[in-house]
């Protein structure tokens, strides 16, 4: 039986899919964030990771992880592949590789294989589209400093400005300070602006993203600006690929993934937009990117099939 594997390595989680050449899913297996692999501390993270996921994969397969070799993998990291993909090599065994970006499983997973974009927006943001001739585009993924608009750590960011202003008098009255310093224990927003400078984590920051789509849902002005900015945002970054990629008004599949898409409020706002600028009507992805890079991995030895018999992945 031959076997392929694939892997969507995360800043939260690692998962990895094992199929056989029917396109049949055999295993699951979940392990820890793989962004970084540099040399030391970064790079027995990564390690754990892997191995984490390969046994449970292995394991719920009935596979021998010491043992086995796959016919293709597919392995999409979050955070670039560089330093990740000679080390990929030494916990896998496979005939062919594939190391790539997580948007390009991500974007595999959504459409099925097909033509299209997908526009990931979790602590940041990019676009990433491929059409039929196999050619690719993306817009945004420039990290929090120059970029990343619409993101979790963005819209983060814009709340604590219209809070800041609101503090010194010139901004418009919000409901998001309130929410902010209860969330955080901040004595101010000021205070909070200089606990960020001096301890800054953007995972921390990205995780209060929600309180803005609360505070738009009960009717905050600033909070649903800053939602509705996200959206239009995020759109461009669609609109810019499909530009690059497709012809003027030609339909493909556009897919929305990540944390910020649970506000229905920018979801709303991105789907009337994009419809809008290109014709298209943005969805939800079909399979999730770890089913992407599988789908990957069987297309490599020319095998275009249909997963099947997905397992849960135990948390």
């Amino acid at each position: 039986m031959k076997l392929f594997l694939g892997v969507d390595g995360g800043q939260s989680s690692t998962v990895a899919l094992i199929a056989d050449e029917t396109g049949r899913v055999l295993g699951a297996g979940r392990g820890g964030p793989c962004n970084h692999a540099a040399a030391g501390e970064g790079r027995q993270k990564f390690a754990r990771a892997m191995a984490e996921c390969l046994q449970g994969a292995c394991a719920m397969a009935s596979l021998d992880a010491d043992a086995v070799e796959f016919e293709a993998a597919c392995l999409g990291f979050s955070g670039g592949v560089t330093d990740k993909e000679a080390y990929s090599r030494e916990f896998i065994r496979s005939k062919a590789f594939k190391i790539t970006h997580d948007a390009e499983i991500a974007l595999t997973g959504a459409t099925g294989g097909e033509p299209g974009i997908i526009v990931i927006a979790g602590t940041g943001s990019i676009a990433f589209g491929k059409n039929a001739e196999g050619k690719t585009a993306r817009a945004g993924g420039w990290g929090y400093i120059f970029g990343d608009e619409g993101g979790a750590f963005d819209i983060v960011r814009c709340a604590l400005r219209v809070s800041l202003a609101m503090e010194e008098g010139w901004g418009e009255l919000t409901d998001l300070r309130g929410r902010l310093l209860v969330a955080t224990g901040a004595g101010s927003a000021n205070e909070l602006m200089h606990a960020w400078y001096n301890r800054f984590n953007r995972t921390e920051v990205a995780k209060l993203a929600p309180l803005v789509d609360e505070a738009a849902l009960d009717g905050d002005e600033a909070a649903i600006g800053i939602l509705g900015e996200a959206g239009r945002a995020l759109a461009g970054l669609v609109r810019h690929v499909h530009r690059c990629l497709f012809r003027p008004g030609e339909a493909v599949s556009i897919a929305y993934i990540s944390g910020v898409f649970s506000s229905e409020m920018l979801v709303d706002c991105l789907k009337r937009i994009v419809q809008d600028e290109t014709g298209c009507w943005a969805e939800k992805p079909r399979l999730a990117p770890a089913a992407g890079a599988l789908l990957e991995a069987l297309q490599m030895t020319g095998r275009n099939v249909s997963l099947s018999e997905i397992p849960l992945i135990k948390s």
